[in-house]
């Protein structure tokens, strides 16, 4: 296994994966891992949600319904789940009103642990994209995910075998994005 540091540098969305993936005891160690993050008050405001085989026709269909008045075709948005063998749910379980954690902090803690699991995905050799869209919050998908009041879904990983080509990364534009205050 890598360093942190080292998986950070080496990670990399793949946009096309094969049809292996990871086995839910896999995917259990990995959630232990990556439900580390920094979360205030110990609230633990997320959830991931597994969907593989027709679960992903499922979302499609949803997907499909949520895009009705848009006129994008039907046939598009129902394959976009298809296009890996695992997807993971990521949810913000958020518990308001809470008098010292904002729902925007629960959000990031839900974020940081899709990051970290995306970063443990990779270092194990899978391939793993974060998708969302226009639809992540719309009703119908909502109501596809059994999600409760309060839950805000935050997008999915896309997750399969790695492909053989990986995109070179793209180096941070540090010098931009970093400034010092004294």
């Amino acid at each position: 296994m890598a360093s942190a540091f080292e998986a950070a540098l080496s990670r990399r969305s793949s946009s096309k994966v094969t049809d292996a993936a990871p086995d839910d005891a896999e995917l259990t160690r990995m959630l232990g891992a990556a439900g580390r993050v920094a979360d205030h008050a110990g609230l633990r405001p997320w959830r991931v949600i597994a969907l593989r085989g027709a679960a992903r026709g499922r979302l499609g269909d949803a997907l499909v319904e949520a895009s009705a008045s848009t006129g994008e075709p039907e046939h598009k948005l129902a394959g976009k789940p298809l296009r890996a063998p695992l997807l993971l749910a990521v949810v913000a379980t958020i518990t308001e009103p809470h008098k010292k954690v904002p729902a925007w902090e629960q959000e990031a803690v839900a974020s940081g642990v899709a990051h970290v699991l995306s970063l443990l995905l990779d270092d194990a050799g899978w391939g793993v994209m974060w998708r969302t869209g226009p639809y992540t919050r719309h009703p119908a998908v909502a109501r596809m995910h059994d999600l409760a009041p309060g839950e805000l879904l935050l997008g999915w990983l896309y997750v399969g075998g790695r492909a053989e080509h990986r995109r070179p990364g793209r180096p941070a534009d540090v010098a931009r994005r970093f400034s010092v205050l004294d």
